[in-house]
């Protein structure tokens, strides 16, 4: 009810306070790895973020590139992987559900927190850069293909390993877009690094997914 005491013809000092609550929900992907379950170890998780042209309701469609594609047909990689899908009838990933499937996924699976990694490619990848903003304490480190953000927000993960990829002739995400963000960590004092491939256009994640080194680098990091 609005106080029709207050004041008038004068700016007020009020405050506005509600709780609101909202259901989130999506299908996604989960790959446990070899081994899983057999011992009582923690396991490192990736969380991987799927491009424009993957979103729907039908899970087959994450498997056709990217990280959760290479899943297919390698199944060596020792990481637990969650794959969300963004359905079709949203124009972008919404924080409030990426956030809150990885708070499920790590309440129920043996899942070590201290490795928790984020990846996603060309929509994904600018998901990636700003989950990471929004949420600077939840991940070890990010890798973010073909994307870009807001080059000001990224103060907040000065202190995360990011190695970030993008094709030189990239037609759909200009190149420019990766160079910005990792200059303006490296600006607040990070140690952000890029990787260009002379020659490559928008399906930069083919090789950079391809590369065992990504993985190897992942797993050198964990939060303290």
């Amino acid at each position: 009810m609005v106080n029709n005491t207050t004041e008038h013809n004068s700016q007020q000092s009020l405050v506005f306070d509600k709780t609101v609550t909202k259901r989130v929900t999506c299908n996604y992907l989960l790959f446990l790895p070899e081994g899983y379950g057999k011992t009582e170890k923690h396991w490192p998780l990736i969380l991987y973020l799927h491009g424009y042209g993957q979103r729907g309701d039908d899970l087959e469609q994450i498997k056709v590139n990217g990280l959760a594609g290479k899943i297919e047909t390698d199944k060596s990689l020792p990481f637990v992987i969650v794959s969300p899908q963004c359905p079709e009838n949203r124009e972008w990933w919404s924080d409030d559900v990426v956030i809150n499937l990885l708070d499920h996924i790590i309440a129920n699976y043996d899942i070590d927190e201290r490795r928790v990694y984020l990846t996603g490619l060309s929509m994904g990848g600018f998901e990636t850069w700003r989950l990471a903003c929004e949420y600077p304490d939840r991940f070890a480190a990010i890798a973010p293909i073909c994307g870009g953000g807001e080059p000001l927000a990224t103060e907040s993960i000065k202190d995360i390993p990011i190695w970030a990829f993008h094709g030189a002739n990239d037609d759909v995400v200009p190149l420019i877009r990766s160079i910005e963000m990792v200059d303006a960590v490296n600006k607040f004092g990070g140690d952000a690094k890029l990787t260009i491939y002379p020659g490559a256009h928008h399906e930069s994640w083919e090789q950079t997914y391809a590369n065992e080194e990504l993985y190897e680098w992942f797993l050198k990091h964990s939060r303290k």
